[in-house]
């Protein structure tokens, strides 16, 4: 077991931390200073240790419902982006008292799911990232509540994290959570539960057994922690879920200690563009194809040509994210369609050849090539 640790965290170069509200703060007190001094000793002595380090973090709404004395919180989207742009500056201003002690630097980010979804946008938060490590300054990242609405909102910052594990290339995603790591059952309802300390593969029985863990300082739980550990696997990245509540936890992440749940990742993972399809963008429609071309996508690495689709679905532009369903309605893959909507429901069911016929111009071959195409 701790062989496999060690080998999950050797040679890191860059990591992704998300810290949970729950970790962030205290119920009588609001944000947690000594919570936020442990945090900073810790990553300034990785970033010593030559590792980058981004931080992906919540407890903007947290702070915002102690800086404005509220006794209750807060269910509608305006009343959020109100309280979240109150406590976002007091969660920045935490996180500075405490990187100051330690003579580093941070930096705020807020971005939207629209922000990562734009390629154009995804790769300038990217170099904005990279030139602030450059600069030794450690980026804090939280998502936009100020103006994100149910269109373009991640929903809770475990997604948020494993989309910027993405963004950065980063080696090992670490969850910090209220908790130790995951059980068999929820430990906060059951006391028969056992703890699991290593996950080889994310199964669909694993995932039944956690319980959702919301709260009213946090949107997301260990379900949500879990899907965002498998969308870092497709990267082939692990993930280890701990405690933040827990002194010197990263280091002893890093130190290959048994600490926490560590997640192994997919043997073979995606690219950073396919990961980028699969997980950053939301499909404007789909195509529906029949069984011959779901099997020349999924058995032997096919490009999805026009003789396979039987039919189009909603509308969508040349260059957007298009979901491949069987005929039953089930997406099997994703990717980026070379013809528009109308394009395509004129050339479905056509040979190659006859593409130039029907439209009177012919840019590709393929609807998706399979550069652009991600398999579920």
């Amino acid at each position: 077991m701790k062989d496999v640790r060690e080998r999950a965290v050797s040679g890191l170069k860059r990591i992704v931390i998300k810290v949970g509200s729950r970790v962030l703060t205290d119920p009588e007190k609001g944000l947690d200073k000594e919570i936020f001094r442990s945090l900073a000793r810790d990553i300034a002595s990785i970033k010593k240790s030559g590792i980058q380090v981004i931080v992906v973090s919540s407890g903007a709404v947290a702070a915002g419902i102690t800086r404005l004395k509220l006794k209750k919180t807060v269910s509608s989207i305006p009343q959020k982006q109100a309280v979240a742009a109150v406590g976002q500056s007091a969660l920045m201003r935490m996180y500075e008292r405490a990187f100051d002690e330690f003579d580093e630097k941070v930096a705020q980010l807020l971005l939207t799911h629209d922000d990562l979804g734009n390629r154009k946008r995804f790769l300038n938060a990217r170099n904005t990232i990279f030139t602030l490590l450059r600069f030794g300054i450690i980026p804090i990242i939280n998502e936009n509540d100020t103006v994100a609405v149910d269109e373009i909102k991640f929903g809770e910052n475990d997604y948020l994290s494993a989309l910027v594990v993405n963004l950065v290339e980063a080696d090992v995603l670490i969850l910090l959570s209220h908790v130790d790591g995951l059980y068999t059952r929820d430990p906060e309802v059951f006391k028969d539960r056992e703890f699991i300390p290593l996950v080889e593969k994310i199964t669909p029985e694993l995932k039944g057994t956690l319980g959702t863990g919301k709260n009213d300082l946090g949107t997301g739980g260990m379900v949500s922690k879990i899907e965002a550990a498998e969308k870092v696997s497709r990267f082939g990245i692990p993930t280890v879920i701990a405690n933040g509540k827990n002194q010197s936890v990263i280091r002893s992440i890093l130190d290959g200690s048994e600490t926490g749940t560590l997640i192994l990742p997919a043997d073979a993972g995606l690219s950073s563009k396919k990961h980028w399809i699969a997980h950053a963008l939301r499909p404007a429609g789909a195509i529906v194809v029949d069984k011959g071309a779901k099997e020349a996508v999924l058995k032997h690495g096919r490009s999805l040509l026009p003789s396979g689709i039987v039919s189009v679905e909603g509308r969508f532009k040349a260059g957007e994210a298009v979901a491949c369903v069987s005929a039953k309605g089930k997406e099997f893959a994703r990717g980026l369609v070379n013809y528009s909507s109308h394009e395509v429901e004129q050339i479905k069911g056509l040979n190659t050849s006859d593409i130039e016929k029907k439209l009177g111009y012919k840019f590709y071959d393929e609807v998706i090539h399979r550069d652009n195409l991600v398999i579920f």
